[in-house]
This record gives C-alpha cells, sequence and structure tokens, in this order.
C-alpha cells in the first residue's frame, strides 16, 4: 500500500512540474508576445513603440503587468460579484488547459490524448461561457451587448473551424494531434491537399480569437469596449492573457494541422531540432496575427456573420463532400 502511495504522490509530483515547465514558459511568452505586437505594428506604422523601460522597451511587460497587478480592482455595485470574478477565471483556465495535449516533439507533450482534437473542440466551445457570463454579470447593457456580439462571432466561426479539423481527420485518419504530424511527416503536408481549408481555417482562428480585422467585440466606435467594459487591474488581465494565449494555441495548431508541427522536410532525422522547427512554425503564424491587425481594416458586423454563414460554411460543406467522394470513389 504504501509503495503505491508513494508511486502516485511522484506522479502527481511529475504532471505539477511538467505543468509548471509548460504554463510558466507561456506566460513569459503571452508577455512578451504583447512587446512584439507593439514594436511589429509601430515598425509597420512608422512609429517608436515602447522603448523606454529596459533596454529596448524590453522590461515594458513586466511593467505593464506589474501595473495590472497593483492597480484597485473595481467591481460594479449591482454585478454579480461571483460570476463577475469566475468568468475570466474561467477564460483563463481553459486557455491554458489547451496546451495539454499539444505536441512539441514526437513525445514531448503533457498528454498524449487518443482524442485530443476533440478535447481541442470541447475547449473552445467552452470558452463561450467566459465572454457571455462576464457581460450578464456586469449589469451593464454596453458589456452585455458586446458579450452578445462575441458569442454569436465565435458560435459562426466555431462550426467553420470544426469542419476544418473533420477534413483534417479525414485526411490523417486520426484524432490524435501527434499521429496527424506523423502522417504529414511520412508523405506530404496538408497545405497542400487542402491550401483554401488553410486558408479559411486562418481567418477563421482571427475571428474566432476576436481579433482584427475581425474585433467587432472590442469595436470602441460602437461599443465602447465591449464585454470587458468594466473590468479593471488583474481580472482585466486575465482576459488579456487569455485572448494573447489563445492567439498562441491557434498558431500552434494551424503549425500541426496544416505545417507538419515538428518535422523538418529539409533535414532527415532531426530529431532533436523538433521543438525549435514547433516554434518557429508557431512564431510565424503569430507574426502574421499582428501583421493582420495592423494592415486591415475593421469589417462590419454583418460583413462578419455573411463570410461565417453565407461563404465559409457553404464551400466547407461543399469541400468536405468533395473529399469524401475522393475517398470514396479510390477506396481510400
Amino acid at each position: 500500500m504504501s509503495i503505491l502511495f508513494n508511486i502516485s504522490i511522484f506522479g502527481i509530483l511529475e504532471f505539477l512540474v511538467l505543468a509548471l515547465g509548460t504554463i510558466v514558459p507561456l506566460l513569459v511568452a503571452i508577455a512578451y508576445y504583447t512587446l512584439a505586437e507593439r514594436k511589429v505594428m509601430a515598425s509597420i506604422q512608422r512609429r517608436k513603440g515602447p522603448n523606454v523601460v529596459g533596454f529596448w522597451g524590453l522590461l515594458q511587460p513586466l511593467a505593464d503587468g506589474l501595473k495590472l497587478v497593483v492597480k484597485e480592482m473595481v467591481i460594479p455595485r449591482r454585478a454579480n460579484i461571483i460570476l463577475f470574478l469566475f468568468a475570466p477565471m474561467l477564460t483563463l483556465i481553459l486557455a491554458l488547459c489547451m496546451w495539454v495535449v499539444i505536441p512539441f516533439n514526437f513525445g514531448v507533450v503533457l498528454i498524449d490524448l487518443e482524442y485530443g482534437v476533440l478535447y481541442l473542440l470541447a475547449l473552445s466551445g467552452l470558452a463561450v461561457y467566459g465572454i457571455i457570463i462576464a457581460g450578464w454579470a456586469s449589469n451593464s447593457k454596453y458589456a452585455f451587448l458586446g458579450a452578445l456580439r462575441a458569442t454569436a462571432q465565435m458560435i459562426s466561426y466555431e462550426v467553420s473551424i470544426s469542419l476544418v479539423v473533420v477534413q483534417i481527420v479525414m485526411v490523417t485518419g486520426s484524432l490524435n494531434l501527434t499521429d496527424i504530424v506523423l502522417v504529414q511527416d511520412a508523405g506530404v503536408y496538408n497545405v497542400f491537399l487542402l491550401f483554401p481549408i488553410c486558408i479559411i481555417f486562418f481567418i477563421s482562428i482571427l475571428a474566432e480569437t476576436n481579433r482584427a480585422p475581425f474585433d467587432l467585440a472590442e469595436a470602441e466606435a460602437e461599443i465602447v469596449a465591449g464585454y470587458n467594459l468594466e473590468y479593471s487591474a488583474i481580472i482585466f488581465a486575465m482576459f488579456f492573457l487569455g485572448e494573447y494565449c489563445n492567439m498562441i494555441v491557434m498558431s500552434a495548431l494551424m503549425a500541426i494541422f496544416f505545417f507538419g508541427g515538428w518535422s523538418n522536410p529539409f533535414v532527415s532525422y532531426a530529431f532533436f531540432l523538433g521543438e525549435f522547427i514547433f516554434s518557429i512554425k508557431t512564431v510565424f503564424f503569430c507574426f502574421l496575427f499582428i501583421v493582420v491587425r495592423a494592415m486591415l481594416p475593421r469589417y462590419r458586423y454583418d460583413q462578419l456573420m455573411s463570410i461565417g454563414w453565407k461563404v465559409f460554411l457553404p464551400f466547407n460543406l461543399g469541400y468536405l463532400i468533395f473529399i469524401a467522394s475522393i475517398f470514396y470513389g479510390f477506396n481510400l
């Protein structure tokens, strides 16, 4: 009995170490992703970004974090306090939990779930609750309007993402993220087989994460600041961290689904380069998030919904039938 107890304690401690080894670097990456975004946008728009706090502004994320931690937390008098505080925590926790099944290299994953794709879709769908609860619990018409718009937007593009994932699963024959990468490593990257779907997936994750040009939930000229209008200090930072964490995880999924994850088509048996290659691919798509925000104007809300339901949904369904026909015709 004592041996089993010691084994279980050792397993729990090992899991906690691995979890902290994933979460702490991820939070640091999120902090410096905000700095990279401000620097890249400043360069594109021919202006100066953060350059005062630390050399080249490298301490600016730490200063921003310290400011949000020590700032006074203001809770509206008529707000539902429990749900008001629960919503940002739910958003951040769900965003962090998505990294549990992301493989950085072969065997380098916290939990290698057989149905990891379904796990990610489930967490992505639950993220809607954090937003709608935040808008409702604030007891503000502007926050509630922003929450409704964000929820409708996320549900619309969740449908598009789900259909894209179905096609990825059909081509690779697995719901396991590691297997999806291994199939591409042994054959050809999915971006060559499903190029139109790759473009749709990238546009959909922009809308899913409420990023420009689809940041209608935060349209300042229309609804002030969206569902997080009444939030301040550290609880606002949780929404902020959750949004940027979702951007990074979606960039990682883009690399896994369409660009072979950690695989390298140029150097054979470069197993030790896997994490580096995967990081480079993920950073590239994070960079595209920033470039799109800096270059494109915001869509109108009716245009956003029209693209999701009248363009992406029919095209995804048609392409899904086309792929299924090929598999059935060639008995694959």
